[in-house]
């Protein structure tokens, strides 16, 4: 039996459901297709551990609050895909679970194939989030078969790794989240590092999400860009109360960091001879915002909004990075890779145009050349706020 609908949204995160929220306000008819439950990847996809990275008065989808008693503390992730499923039965929202769309295509309508049978829809919105195909990299297949290898995916804590020392590849903020947790583990670690972003938790008492708005960065357009590719990743926590990130406090501590992973061959790694040069970038970053934030609290001085005894950011920490090139994965007793090195897009199923060399969609704010076809919870979508805020839900509709 052939359904129609006016849209259908493809996705039960949080973005769909904001997605929802809004066309409903709309009364615009629509069903949401989930391939497993709501907030899945909340569920399936986050190491035991793990909590939000920013605080809790910031969680918050359309119509509704995450309630704290600690609005500055850090929820568990947990908590987070709760507050989720609490979301889609406070709105109402028309979810299917466990139906997962197989093709798109476009006829008169757009055609789904899914596991569910056949649906027609006039508008369809993809919001399937950007962590779609964990990416591991060429050098992963040369790796000597005994390692144990899990990417930050399907991680979930120290017990499940054998005896012996950890290889974490790739220094975005799950990367060094998970080598920092296995360093206090009593772990010796290893991590591979790349591009990235470090900037303070806290400064003058407020968040640095805090911060981020205050001098505009949400409203940092993907167009400022070249080639419209979104610039590293900033390294931030919520574990322990939330603290600053710094790849050269756990080399301080003991851990070995190794520049960018270039290959593998018969259990020897061969890394580059950038560690410095990318912790010297993310050190740049870090003073780049303390400068902006120092121009931008002049404003708020007169309001007793910030602490007046927290002008300095910490010391920084001094620690030299070596140059090491080469790793005898046996000779160093490493057992484990952990494989931090980010997603592909997974749109094979979408049979129609709208991509890019790279498999990321085209579209300006969500909306692609396709008509009635748009795209919604992806990073940098058209700001950096995007990720953050429910308001790019508001894709227009035709």
């Amino acid at each position: 039996m052939v359904e129609r609908h006016d849209t259908i949204v493809i996705g039960g995160g949080q973005a769909g459901l904001a997605m929802s929220y809004y066309l409903q306000q709309h009364d615009r008819e629509h069903v949401i297709l989930e391939r497993g439950r709501i907030a899945e990847r909340w569920h399936a996809e986050r190491w035991d551990s793990l909590r939000y990275q920013f605080i809790n008065e910031t969680i918050e989808l359309p119509g509704l609050s995450y309630k704290s008693a600690d609005p500055n503390g850090f929820a568990h992730y947990t908590a987070v895909a709760q507050f989720i499923e609490s979301y889609a039965a406070h709105i109402g929202a028309p979810v299917l679970e466990r139906i997962a769309v197989t093709s798109l295509r476009h006829e008169d309508d757009y055609v789904l194939e899914t596991t569910d049978g056949v649906a027609r829809a006039r508008n369809v919105i993809v919001a399937t989030g950007p962590f779609q195909d964990p990416m591991i990299p060429m050098a992963g297949r040369d790796l000597p078969r005994s390692l144990y290898q899990v990417h930050a995916a399907n991680y979930r804590g120290p017990q499940e790794l054998p005896p012996g020392a950890v290889l974490v590849i790739g220094s975005g903020a799950s990367g060094c989240q998970i080598a920092d947790e296995l360093q206090q583990a009593g772990r010796s670690v290893y991590l591979s590092v790349s591009r990235h972003k470090r900037v303070p938790r806290r400064y003058r008492g407020k968040d640095v999400l805090w911060w981020f708005e205050k001098m505009g960065r949400f409203d940092v357009t993907i167009d400022n860009f070249p080639q419209r590719r979104y610039p590293p990743s900033t390294i931030i926590t919520g574990v322990n109360g939330g603290y600053d990130m710094d790849v050269r406090r756990f080399a301080r501590n003991g851990g070995r960091v190794l520049g960018r992973l270039l290959a593998s061959s018969d259990g020897q790694l061969a890394t580059g001879d950038d560690a410095a040069e990318i912790l010297g970038e993310a050190d740049k970053t870090y003073d780049e915002f303390i400068s902006a934030a120092r121009i931008s609290a002049a404003r708020f001085e007169s309001s007793g909004e910030l602490d007046p005894d927290d002008h300095r950011p910490p010391a920084p920490v001094v620690m030299e990075i070596d140059g090491i090139r080469t790793v005898d994965l046996a000779a160093e007793g490493i057992s484990s890779v952990i494989w931090a090195t980010g997603y592909r897009f997974d749109y094979g199923w979408i049979e129609i145009p709208v991509f890019g060399s790279q498999g990321a969609p085209i579209q300006q704010r969500g909306v692609t050349a396709s008509p009635g076809l748009y795209f919604i919870g992806l990073h940098w979508m058209h700001t950096f706020g995007s990720a953050f805020s429910p308001m790019w839900a508001e894709t227009p509709l035709t």
